[in-house]
Order: C-alpha cells, then sequence, then structure tokens
C-alpha cells in the first residue's frame, strides 16, 4: 500500500460547520474539488463501493463518496449521494480526518467522516457496479485511487515517517 506523507495528510478534529481546517499542502493555483468520504463500519467490517464503468478511475474501490456542490453542506451532499449510489440513509458523524491529493491538472480535498446505517437498511448497488463489507485487513486486496488509499492507510494506522505515535482506527469507528 502507498502511503501519504506528512504534508500530504492531516488529522484534525471535527468541525460543525462541515468544513475542514486549511491544508498548507498543494497551495497553488490548480483548481480544488472538495469530495466527503463515509467510513462506515457494521461487526469488524467497511463498507467500499467499486467505481462504475462509466465514470473517471472506473473499476477502482473506494469508500463511499461524492464531490460537495456549491451551497450544499458536507452531510448533506454525504447523505444525498449515498442515498442515490447504494440506496442508504446515513447518520454523519464527525469528520476524522482531510487529506489533499493532487490529480493531473487539480486539487482533490478529501474529508472523511464518520457515518452508520440504521439496522433496518442493506446497502445494494443502484449507481456503482459493486459494493463490498470487508475487514481492515482485505483492504489491501482492493485497488483504491490515489486519494482513498491514503486514506485506507490512515485508517489503518498505517504511518510514513515513524510516527511517535500511530494514528488510532478506533477514532474513526462508528458502529452501523
Amino acid at each position: 500500500m502507498a502511503v501519504a506523507s506528512e504534508d500530504e495528510m492531516r488529522v484534525h478534529s471535527p468541525s460543525t460547520d462541515g468544513t475542514h481546517p486549511h491544508s498548507d499542502a498543494m497551495n497553488d493555483v490548480a483548481p480544488r474539488v472538495r469530495v466527503v468520504a463515509a467510513v462506515i463500519e457494521r461487526q469488524g467490517r467497511y463498507l467500499i463501493t467499486q467505481r462504475s464503468s462509466a465514470v473517471v478511475l472506473a473499476g477502482l474501490w473506494e469508500f463511499p463518496n461524492c464531490k460537495v456542490e456549491t451551497g450544499e453542506t458536507d452531510e448533506a451532499a454525504l447523505r444525498r449521494e449515498l442515498l442515490e449510489r447504494v440506496g442508504i440513509d446515513v447518520d454523519v458523524g464527525a469528520a476524522a480526518a482531510s487529506r489533499a491529493h493532487r490529480y493531473d491538472g487539480y486539487v482533490v480535498d478529501l474529508v472523511l467522516y464518520q457515518a452508520s446505517v440504521p439496522s433496518n437498511q442493506e446497502p445494494s448497488p443502484v449507481r456503482v457496479a459493486d459494493l463490498r463489507w470487508v475487514r481492515p485487513q482485505e483492504l489491501e486486496n482492493y485497488s483504491f485511487p490515489a486519494a482513498d488509499q491514503s486514506t485506507t492507510d490512515l485508517l489503518l494506522g498505517i504511518n510514513s515517517h515513524s510516527r511517535s505515535e500511530p494514528f488510532r482506527t478506533e477514532s474513526l469507528l462508528v458502529r452501523g
């Protein structure tokens, strides 16, 4: 698994307004796209979805996510997209982490949120190619876009530069 540098990854406290702290990483004129992702855990497994063949980065796996539209809160964007893509209405919790990732010609500002699924709902692949509930150690068996790969590393507590204390996955987990 690839590991993001300290400059690329920021862990922060939850905000109440759906925003994330300013990242010093990649501060330039490249267009920026705000993307929010949901970490949904159920019985030790995480929900991941596979991108459809009709979109950029087709066939790759990701935590359910979406672009935040102008005037939309992070929570509203996640709830809208999860309902449209996998047919579930989630409870969005605290922001757990953020990072910036440069793609060719633009930068993705990714904010990771804790989320839970009511016990009476089960996701289905409505507008995604597939979905899976996977254990943390199984995540490395799936190909993720670069921005999501670093999030996966963060979730698993993989660190670079031998930080004195690795990120704790317990702070991301919300039983769903």
